[in-house]
């Protein structure tokens, strides 16, 4: 789905000083024997991408340096779903690529994914993955077929000022879906500002449909991602939820057709209290829309009623995947520079700090929460590392980071997601204008619609 980017001012402010600084830096080691190894690496950035290509290419000489043994062949094919398939089988996708974390499942299940459990563990890269994302990547027998390197997961995000005019504690945001529709007519009545608002349009409305669908302990596809599962009791109540926050109390924004572009102005302007998104919403509401940094806030994602084991938070990222045709030497080869590529923020200080450094330097936010890909041990290590070149007020995402450990998180639809998010739009924008909404008929109407396309 459509996410917050770091923006290309931060990628050009920082390339410089990386490709001067990080070049020296290897956190790659040498490669196990004397044996010569080739492998082809993906995602190198297009020749109008100067200053990500600059980057890209100091990272590859900076690891053939540091693991002479190796040679990497890049190249430019990034991962597109319509040819994949028929890429892997006529052996023209490079040996390692970056795919997202909807696709880990089918990628295991079609075993389009080489096993890297044992490589992991003798390069050590196993020890510093986070649990919760390496579950993502990994069979039912504990074998792992790909590394996170990127993740998010949906919070809370609210305005603290608007929460402290009404008399709300702005360091204890709602953590249950009631709670959020109590909140939100305080605000509104205390202020006149919409308590509530959500994306609705361009996809977005099905995919914060989903995060909610999750939140109450409803799925949106089958395991297999072959039939549509949305039309249950508790994506229903999702709905309901919503739409009686709009017609009985009021609180929800009038706006119908909110997209993360016009709803992050919106809650930056001050206009809107609360809405779901990722912690990096902070990047647009602050550093494009203006947002005064100190009435950002955000806590976990809140729960629907009841305890259930099925809730969670909706996630998504980016994985690496090694092709299933390497041999044992290339796959370590792989492992290796996905982790000094993706990865050495986390394990070499002078890499982090750099990185930090120059972001701040650029006027870019540092130290913005995110989902971790490594484990709490190391990440609190990063965190320590970069600490004086953080220019964000932590103390304003400390519910968020709370709550990472608790909330189970849940990928994005298997098959098809921006299909069904489409279809799910349509739901979303009923139950934001029609007052006599009936929740079961409109998602069975979307299901009819769904099940078509994922069956086809």
């Amino acid at each position: 789905m459509k996410r917050t980017a770091l923006r290309t001012a931060a990628a050009i402010g920082t390339v410089a000083v990386l490709a001067a600084g990080l070049a020296a830096c290897s956190s790659g080691g040498q490669a196990a024997s004397d044996q010569k190894v080739t492998i082809t690496v993906g995602d190198r950035p297009t020749k109008d991408q100067k200053a990500a290509l600059a980057q890209y290419n100091a990272d590859i000489a900076a690891f053939e340096k540091a693991n002479p043994n190796i040679t990497l062949q890049p190249k430019t094919v990034t991962w597109d779903a319509t040819t994949f398939d028929a890429q892997l089988a006529g052996g023209s996708l490079p040996d390692v690529l970056s795919v997202a974390f909807t696709e880990a499942k089918s990628l295991i299940a079609n075993k389009q994914a080489a096993d890297l459990t044992d490589t992991l563990k003798s390069t050590g890269v196993g020890k510093i993955m986070g649990a919760s994302t390496k579950k993502l990547v990994s069979d039912d027998n504990g074998h792992v077929y790909a590394v996170p390197t990127t993740a998010y997961s949906i919070g809370l995000v609210y305005n603290r000022d608007l929460f402290t005019k009404a008399g709300l504690d702005p360091d204890k945001p709602p953590t249950t879906w009631d709670e959020v529709r109590t909140d939100a007519k305080k605000i509104k009545d205390a202020t006149g500002v919409s308590g509530y608002a959500q994306f609705a349009s361009q996809n977005q409305g099905g995919w914060m449909f989903t995060a909610m669908s999750y939140s109450y302990g409803g799925r949106v596809e089958s395991e297999n991602g072959k039939k549509a599962v949305f039309d249950n009791a508790k994506s229903e109540e999702a709905l309901k939820t919503v739409n009686e926050m709009k017609f009985q109390d009021g609180s929800v924004a009038p706006n119908s057709l909110y997209t993360q572009d016009t709803l992050y102005k919106d809650f930056a302007a001050g206009k809107v209290a609360m809405m779901p998104a990722a912690p990096d919403a902070y990047n647009t509401a602050v550093q494009n829309d203006g947002m005064d940094p100190k009435s950002f806030g955000v806590g976990g994602m809140p729960m629907g009623p009841g305890s259930s084991k099925d809730q969670g938070t909706l996630t998504g990222g980016s994985i690496q995947m090694v092709s299933p045709k390497v041999d044992d030497a290339q796959k370590t080869a792989a492992v290796k520079w996905i982790a000094f590529h993706y990865l050495r923020q986390y394990q070499s200080k002078s890499a982090a700090v750099t990185v930090a450094k120059a972001t701040a330097a650029s006027g870019n936010p540092v130290g913005v929460p995110a989902l971790s890909v490594v484990n709490s041990s190391t990440y609190d290590q990063y965190n320590t590392w970069i600490k004086d070149e953080i220019n964000v007020p932590q103390e304003n995402f400390a519910a968020y980071v709370k709550t990472q450990s608790s909330i189970p998180i849940i990928p994005e639809p298997s098959n098809d997601a921006q299909e069904v998010y489409a279809a799910l739009d349509t739901v979303m924008q009923a139950a934001l204008t029609e007052k006599s909404f009936d929740p079961a008929a409109e998602l069975s109407k979307a299901k009819t619609a769904v099940d078509a396309k994922l069956t086809r």
